[in-house]
């Protein structure tokens, strides 16, 4: 008589993920990581900045600094950091031609940020040359951050051109989030940047 086996058929359905989800979720995962590590380091170097302002000058302001012009650019900033968390928002929701239209408007005001930061150095020369201690500051701190708005414009347009001719996100979805992310830390620096040169007295 043959002996039926008595062995559990072990079942092959299981909740198996493709190995193509795993590795992009394991690269955007990485992505973040390297990119919050870098903003971290970049920070602390913005921090050794704004405290050497208190240690150049103290916290005299010179009578000649336009108020209102850094309340503008200050303003300008933040409408770029809106239109920018809605271009990323809008990548997320698969809306490709608001993404688009966003990161236009944001690079469009960056554009002009540069062209503000410009002109304050232009009037700058006439009161606060960099010779000056507060010359020194305030070129030193505008000259870094200015460097990193540019940066953050070239970074954008790039992604723009990147998606200009897709109809989906696709692969994009990392370079819009990234070029965002390091729009909005561009900003932060700029909030703290802007009382310590312009309000402290």
């Amino acid at each position: 008589m043959t002996q039926k086996p008595t062995g559990k058929r072990t079942s092959h359905v299981t909740n198996h993920v493709p190995h193509h989800v795993n590795h992009r979720f394991d690269a955007l995962t990485i992505n973040r990581l390297g990119l919050w590590l870098f903003l971290v380091s970049d920070a602390s170097f913005f921090i050794a900045l704004l405290s050497s302002r208190f240690f150049v000058v103290g916290t005299s302001t010179p009578d000649h600094v336009d108020q209102v012009l850094g309340l503008s650019l200050t303003i300008l900033l933040l409408l770029s950091s809106l239109t920018a968390y809605r271009a990323e928002a809008a990548a997320e929701h698969g809306d490709l031609p608001n993404a688009k239209k966003m990161l236009l408007a944001t690079i469009g005001m960056g554009i002009i940020f540069v062209f503000g930061v410009g002109y304050e150095w232009y009037e700058a020369f006439k009161h606060f040359p960099p010779s000056t201690g507060f010359g020194t500051v305030l070129f030193t701190l505008t000259g870094v951050h200015v460097t990193h708005v540019v940066t953050g414009v070239l970074t954008l347009g790039f992604v723009y051109f990147r998606i200009r001719k897709s109809k989906t996100i696709g692969d994009n979805q990392w370079a819009v989030e990234g070029a965002v992310k390091w729009w909005h830390f561009v900003d932060v620096a700029w909030v703290f940047i802007y009382p310590t040169l312009y309000l402290i007295k």
